[in-house]
Parts: C-alpha cells; structure tokens; sequence
C-alpha cells in the first residue's frame, strides 16, 4: 500500500517546528559495521553498513550539510532497512565521520565526482541486486546534480535517484538562510564548519584566510572564503551557479523522486522547480509541510516513518 502524501499533524505547525522536532526524537542508533574506503587522490571516507541478506535490494543514503549516519533521517530510514530486510550504505562525506581527513578539500553541494565514485564502487560489489540510492539536503542536491550529468547512463549504476530537501538553488537557499529566524540554522552550521576549517588549516597552513574566515556571518561569506577557492571555484556567486542541481533536473534520465515541502525554512517555495522545470522522468512532491528533513507524522510526540516509507516504497514499485 502506498504511504499517503504528507500532511504535518495539526500538533506541530510551521516549518521551523517542524525541522527543530525530529531532533528530539530521533530514533535509537543501530549497531553499523563501518568500511574505510581510500579515495583516488590519497584521501579516506568511511562508510557505515547495515548488512542484511546478500541478494537484498542496497540503499545508498547520502547525508546533509555537517550530518552523518547519526542523524534523525538516517538512523530512521536504518530502522526501516532493518524492518524490510534491505541493505543500507551510508557513506560519510570527507570529515563527517568523526576524523579530519588528510587532504585540503572537504565536501560540496555539487560534489557529483564523489557521488559516482561512491555509487560505481558500491555498485561493482552489489554482485547483481538492485542499487537504489537517495540523498538528504546537500547529499540530495550533489545525487540530482550526478544524475542530471549522467543522463542515461545513470541507469547502469543505479535503478532510481531520490532526493529530500534538496537546495535546489544555492543562491536562493544560502541567501534565505541569512535572514529572520533563519539565522539560528545558519549559527549552527557555522559553529561546526568554522571549528572543522580552523583544525583543517592547521594541517594545511595558507590553504585560506582564517581572519575572513572567522568573521564570517552567513554561508555566502563563508563558502567565499572557505568552500569554493578549496573547491575550485572563483567564489561563492561561481559556486552556488555551478552547484546547483535545478539546471540538471532537466537532463535526467533515470526514475527520481524530489520532495520539497513548501514550508521549508532553506529554501523559499517561489524557488521551487515545477514540471517544465524538469524531465518527464522526475517525480516532483511538494507538500504544503514538513519542514526541513522533518516529516514528523503521528500522534504526539510523533514519528519518523514517513520519509523512509516513501523511500522504499518508491524504489520498490516506482522505479521498474
């Protein structure tokens, strides 16, 4: 039976309520085996599993912005893995897992080199049964965006792509994140990637400048200073242009699920792509709310069933 659409209890208005509540009652964590996979350029991730029967479908779910495989959506969808007999893989994007890694760049919105690296050597061990993957927030943007640029040929990889909260627009997103009650998210971000790049600057003297740095107030300054020179790209306005995934959603070839809620505090529903916007093969779910990766359904205090239901239910029955 397919999970009905979303539709946010009447116990938890509005979109900030409705992304700050999963934090509070995030499932309990799952025992994961972790793999630490070297990278082509002398780098590390690492990568949590959850195992299950050797010919079971495998879910790839890439994490947001400073998340990890202990964040609310993945422990829930690890939960609803367990419950159908499904693989998971979570892959950490460079630094996320709880150790620096040991070159100067990180991690980027429109990080689709690292997505298919992960998703072909994920793939070349998947011995033949059916590899399905999603992202979350940044993770979704990045998995749009390789799918967009692969085209066709995504479908040698993967069965379907679905993507939750993506920032479809960087530009729209990160200046929208720099106004109003907004700011909270972005302090919060803020914190952790000023504490990363400050340790990562120890390892890699000169790589930016730590005063600009530190000085930053919203994600445009520090994405100017920090994520595009380290990424290659001229500067925050070249970044978010080149990052974003709508322009791709338009080249994709492969069965895709977007959902956006139109209640989400990053990124404004005026933003939001609609069916000219993309391919006939993208599926487009923008419920009035949800919030950011909330999703919170049930009786209070609630649950996080939905979004993994509506993840396995369309790689089972909308992706053949």
């Amino acid at each position: 039976m397919p999970p009905k659409p979303y539709r946010a209890p009447a116990w938890l208005p509005g979109g900030h309520a409705q992304t700050i509540w999963p934090l509070l009652i995030k499932p309990t964590p799952l025992k994961l085996r972790r793999e630490r996979w070297d990278t082509p350029d002398g780098d590390f991730i690492d990568v949590d599993h959850l195992d299950g029967p050797r010919h079971a479908p495998l879910l790839v779910l890439f994490h947001g912005l400073e998340g990890s495989a202990r964040s609310h959506y993945a422990l829930s969808t690890a939960h609803a893995c367990k419950k159908a007999s499904w693989r998971l893989a979570l892959p950490h994007f460079r630094g996320c897992s709880g150790e620096m890694n040991r070159r100067p760049r990180a991690y980027h919105s429109g990080d689709s080199e690292e997505i298919d690296w992960i998703l072909r050597r994920l793939q070349a061990a998947n011995t033949g049964a059916r590899l399905h993957a999603a992202g979350v927030s940044l993770g979704g943007n990045a998995l749009l965006k390789w799918a967009g640029e692969q085209g066709s040929s995504a479908n040698t990889v993967v069965t379907g792509v679905a993507a939750l909260c993506a920032p479809l627009d960087l530009a729209a997103c990160g200046h929208h994140l720099a106004h109003g009650f907004n700011r909270v998210y972005t302090r919060h971000f803020l914190n952790t990637m000023k504490a990363v790049s400050a340790a990562r600057l120890r390892l890699h003297p000169g790589l930016f400048d730590e005063a600009r740095m530190l000085q930053a107030t919203n994600l445009y300054q520090f994405d100017d200073v920090v994520t595009a020179p380290i990424h290659g790209f001229a500067g925050a306005d070249d970044y978010w242009h080149r990052a974003s995934a709508k322009p791709w959603l338009k080249s994709i070839a492969i069965p895709t699920l977007a959902v956006n809620p139109k209640n989400d505090p990053f990124l404004p529903a005026t933003y939001l792509p609609t069916a000219a916007d993309a391919s006939p093969l993208v599926r487009l779910e923008q419920p009035a709310g949800g919030g950011h990766v909330g999703f919170v359904s049930g009786a209070f205090p609630g649950n996080l069933d939905w979004l993994p239901q509506r993840l396995l239910h369309f790689f089972l029955h909308e992706t053949s």
